[in-house]
């Protein structure tokens, strides 16, 4: 059974920056596609950013250039680096994974749903 646990949201004054982190349970991280999602209040939910296992991504249009997603083999851990935040980014953030590829899905701005989903953790960027 895979398990995600995000940590690091919280709040931050818009244009700053914010890192988010996913601890996975097993030895995924290397091996399967990777990203992150977010749901706004009355919002559906939308791909972020992924990484697949060779390290490919892909970026929602409202993010590139601001996040970087990015992993750690050997932590078990993904990371989302957000930077020039704006008040549209607050919502809660989730990790997730997928033995199949979706991170151009997220690029295309396509739905899916990972097969592993974390908890999520709140992200909030006051103006």
């Amino acid at each position: 059974e895979v398990q995600l646990v995000e940590s690091g949201g919280g709040s931050v004054q818009a244009g700053g920056s914010l890192r988010v982190s996913c601890v996975a349970s097993s030895n995924i991280v290397r091996r399967y596609c990777m990203g992150w999602f977010r749901q706004a209040p009355g919002k559906e939910r939308e791909g972020v950013a992924a990484i697949d296992y060779d390290g490919t991504t892909g970026y929602a249009n409202s993010v590139k250039g601001r996040f970087t997603v990015s992993r750690d083999n050997d932590k078990n851990t993904l990371y989302l680096q957000m930077s020039d935040m704006k008040p549209e980014d607050s919502a809660i953030y989730y990790c997730a994974a997928d033995p199949q590829p979706f991170h151009l899905r997220v690029e295309d701005g396509r739905k899916w749903s990972p097969t592993d989903w974390g908890q999520g953790t709140q992200v909030t960027v006051y103006s």
